[in-house]
């Protein structure tokens, strides 16, 4: 099939999805929550979330040298730096679990080691500095302040964690990376390629900047009601950035690599938010598993409803921010903190899309190990906390 023809494709399923007429379905069930938050999901994700990160996975694939990556992330790296940058990208980016993947892939397949790929993956969506506040003020402190530890903690152990499990693959990919390493002429400056990527960051964070609670104010409500005028700013830095300092073919060939990146993520994606819908539902909606034995299976704080808190979490698709007020009616339901905690770590850094394009980027062994990893430091984090605080 021709590029073109796929490219229409895409977009014709983009638009079903947008515009599917949800409302006019005759029945109220799991199959409606799933066609629900597809729709929902090309909505509030795709043209504001997913295209941006398309296009910026794309020009680390093409205006980032692959010497660059493996000097900074790889295995001859430095690995204070590598994991300290990896372990706090949340604090920047804000960006969920799906919207993380078109840039864990790109450097990754740049040349970027397991470990630090794997943190930046993980710290991604875990670490977003309105979430752990919201998480503070909705749901007390202690939650935040664990919250926020245990997400770098976790991003960093589980970084060291997989390199250490695939040491071998590791050495036969630095093996690879001695082979191109060194000194590579670039065609533009080093502060050319920061800035431009700094503009293009800098939209895909205030285009979705999340909307503050009634009556909040201050900065966030601030940035927020100026949002849009600072999208548009770094938007037109980068095309002024884009016709100043890059070559046509430079252009058609970053286009061409983000189109890539979006034939391979998108169509796994859809399909994984249906799926979810499907078994979960929406928040406040119900799927095929009632929110009732959720609730029920999370009180106290034994193994089992740690445990089982950790697994929902990481099968849930949670946009940004969302995950506080679903935690709060959970709570109010008789969750315990400590499932809260297992919830809020395994939550937001995970869910049935982002595994599914995880396991395209590095294999299904190692997928299945990072979701482990995830599941059981969540656990045990929840099980420790609900512990200390009661």
């Amino acid at each position: 099939m021709r590029e073109s023809k796929k490219f229409l494709l895409m977009v014709a399923a983009f638009l079903a999805c947008f515009y599917l007429p949800v409302e006019l379905l005759p029945f109220r069930n799991p199959v409606f929550e799933a066609l629900a938050l597809v729709r929902w999901y090309a909505r509030e994700h795709v043209l504001l979330c997913l295209v941006p990160a398309f296009f910026i996975a794309g020009a680390i694939s093409v205006f980032v040298s692959q010497a660059s990556v493996i000097k900074y992330f790889g295995a001859k790296a430095n690995k204070f730096l590598a994991y300290t940058v990896a372990s706090v990208s949340g604090t920047i980016l804000a960006v969920c679990s799906c919207t993380v993947l078109p840039l864990f892939s790109g450097i990754y397949k740049r040349g970027a080691g397991l470990g630090p790929a794997t943190a930046f993956l993980y710290s991604g969506p875990a670490i977003n500095v309105l979430a752990i506040i919201m998480t503070a003020r909705i749901l007390g402190w202690e939650l935040g302040i664990a919250r926020a530890v245990g997400a770098v903690v976790f991003s960093v152990v589980i970084g060291l964690l997989m390199h250490l499990i695939f040491l071998k693959e590791e050495r036969a990919r630095k093996a690879e990376g001695d082979l191109i390493a060194g000194e590579v002429e670039e065609p533009r400056a080093l502060w050319q390629n920061a800035l431009y990527f700094f503009a293009m960051l800098g939209f895909l964070v205030f285009a979705n900047w999340a909307k503050p609670q009634d009556g909040d104010s201050g900065l966030w409500a601030s940035i927020f009601a100026a949002k849009w005028y600072l999208a548009l700013g770094f938007l037109v830095m980068t095309g002024i950035m884009l016709a100043s300092w890059f070559k046509k073919d430079e252009v058609k060939e970053w286009t061409q690599s983000s189109w890539t990146f979006a034939k391979q993520i998108m169509p796994l994606l859809l399909a994984g938010v249906l799926v979810a819908g499907l078994l979960l539902g929406r928040p406040d909606h119900e799927g095929f598993i009632p929110s009732w034995i959720i609730a029920k299976a999370v009180g106290g704080n034994s193994l089992l409803s740690n445990f089982f808190a950790s697994i929902v979490g990481a099968f849930m698709y949670f946009a940004t921010l969302t995950e506080v007020p679903i935690l709060q009616g959970l709570i109010g339901s008789g969750m315990g903190k400590g499932p809260a905690l297992a919830l809020l770590l395994a939550g937001p850094a995970l869910s049935l899309p982002n595994m599914l394009v995880i396991r395209g980027v590095i294999g299904a062994k190692k997928t299945v190990v990072y979701v482990s990893l995830v599941v059981v430091m969540a656990t045990i984090s929840g099980i420790l906390f609900g512990a200390i605080v009661r």
